[in-house]
């Protein structure tokens, strides 16, 4: 490089540090003087649809969805099991009181039981790993990858004779790779589970999650795309594995509504407990769901206002999303190289006025002192008595590429009704501090 050229590019320089603003966290101007806030997605789309919805059981006075002493009774859950069944393109669909209970469902429709083992991602919500205990059976942790799902380089080793479930969990708004993760499912004949609590109206190469499965739950509580407060479903199109799932929800019965629904009973009674849906319950989520759309679409519309303004930054590590027009985009996730590196990011964002996250609304748990410990609601519970349940060790050795990759990512938050100057905002703040974070 000869003189000119030199100084040339040094002038360059130094006018580029010129330009660059100051970061807030430094003394410089915020992008926002009063920091962004995502809310919960549901609660902001309540009207009078909700409104009607309560009305209306409150007048026939028949909370209860099978029988009552008022008028006619509102079949609130029956139709949203009706709608919901075909929003997600599946044959049927069973209305229960939460996503918890609904994967409590799944296992008994895929009679989970002692002996059993069901792999699931160490990152993921505690009422995963509960139901398989609360089963009897035993959960088998797999590493996430950088798409913050099930790693499904990390499945396959784990499967044993045992294995009767892959737990496929769509995580934070964005969906499982289920075209790895479904071959290997069928290849050694064992069931595939789709939890799509965190993605409800997410989507996988056009078609809703929760539809390849065999089975999948979904969780309609408060923070989740839409809700009663609480609420959950399971769908499927087996009707074998619907009408166990209706029975175990249902103290052991099938109701002739759902007889009618799956055709002649396949199975005789057992023993079953009370998951049912009331009609308040039933009459907002009906309400909700034929919101779900719009909700959704609104909080793609601000994620790819943010994707499409950071792509072109120099180096940008982003989540890997297996099907991006799928993803909720309830998020926007950053990678960085180190855990240090993340949380500087962390800092100087919130002092933007923007604040964001590591990965939230689950749980790293094979670290969690209970579920290393294997703590159970009694001594004897099968799950850890087995020489295998024995064998089995969890804790921070299990799955230390998961602790390594949550360390690492944080983001913004979306919201649907965050404004096109919202999402310019968060823009504007990732590209005034990413780079001089990361160097």
């Amino acid at each position: 490089m000869n003189r000119r050229s030199f100084l040339a590019t040094a002038a360059a320089a130094a006018g580029a540090a010129q330009a660059a603003p100051q970061l807030a966290v430094d003394g410089g101007k915020p992008v926002r003087e009063k920091p962004l806030r995502a809310d919960y997605f549901g609660t902001q789309f309540y009207d009078d649809k909700e409104r009607q919805e309560l009305l209306d059981v409150w007048e026939t006075r028949r909370p209860f969805r099978w029988y009552g002493t008022g008028n006619k009774p509102p079949m609130k859950v029956a139709t949203f099991e009706k709608e919901f069944a075909a929003r997600m393109q599946t044959r049927y669909a069973l209305a229960v009181t939460s996503g918890t209970t609904a994967l409590q469902a799944a296992m008994a429709a895929l009679e989970i039981g002692p002996g059993d083992e069901v792999i699931l991602p160490a990152w993921t919500w505690h009422s995963c790993y509960a139901a398989i205990v609360l089963a009897g059976g035993l959960p088998v942790f797999a590493e996430i990858d950088e798409s913050l799902n099930i790693d499904p380089d990390d499945i396959e080793h784990r499967i044993t004779p045992q294995t009767k479930a892959i737990m496929a969990v769509h995580l934070q708004g964005a969906p499982a790779d289920l075209d790895r993760i479904i071959p290997i499912a069928r290849k050694h004949r064992i069931k595939l589970l789709e939890d799509c609590a965190q993605s409800v109206g997410g989507d996988y190469k056009g078609k809703p999650l929760g539809s390849y499965g065999d089975i999948a739950i979904y969780s309609l509580q408060l923070n989740k795309t839409i809700t009663a407060g609480e609420g959950g479903a399971v769908a499927t199109s087996d009707p074998v594995l619907f009408e166990r799932a209706a029975r175990f929800h249902d103290v052991g019965g099938l109701r002739s509504l759902h007889e009618q629904i799956v055709g002649t009973p396949k199975l005789n009674p057992f023993v079953g407990t009370n998951f049912r849906m009331s009609e308040f319950t039933g009459g907002v989520l009906l309400a909700q769901l034929r919101k779900l759309d719009t909700i959704v679409g609104s909080v793609r519309a601000s994620a790819r206002r943010v994707y499409d303004g950071i792509r072109d930054l120099p180096g940008i590590h982003l989540r890997k999303v297996p099907d991006p027009q799928g993803e909720i985009g309830s998020a926007v996730f950053l990678g960085f190289q180190t855990k240090e590196l993340r949380d500087r990011f962390m800092a100087a964002m919130k002092a933007e006025g923007v604040p964001v996250s590591p990965p939230g609304g689950s749980i790293n748990l094979p670290v969690a002192p209970y579920v290393e410990r294997k703590a159970t609601v009694h001594p004897a519970w099968p799950t850890f008595n087995t020489e295998r349940g024995k064998a089995i060790q969890y804790g921070a050795n299990c799955c230390p590429r998961t602790t390594d990759i949550l360390n690492r990512f944080a983001g913004p938050a979306l919201d649907p009704k965050f404004t096109r100057r919202d999402a310019d905002d968060i823009v504007a703040a990732i590209r005034k501090v990413y780079p001089k974070v990361v160097g």
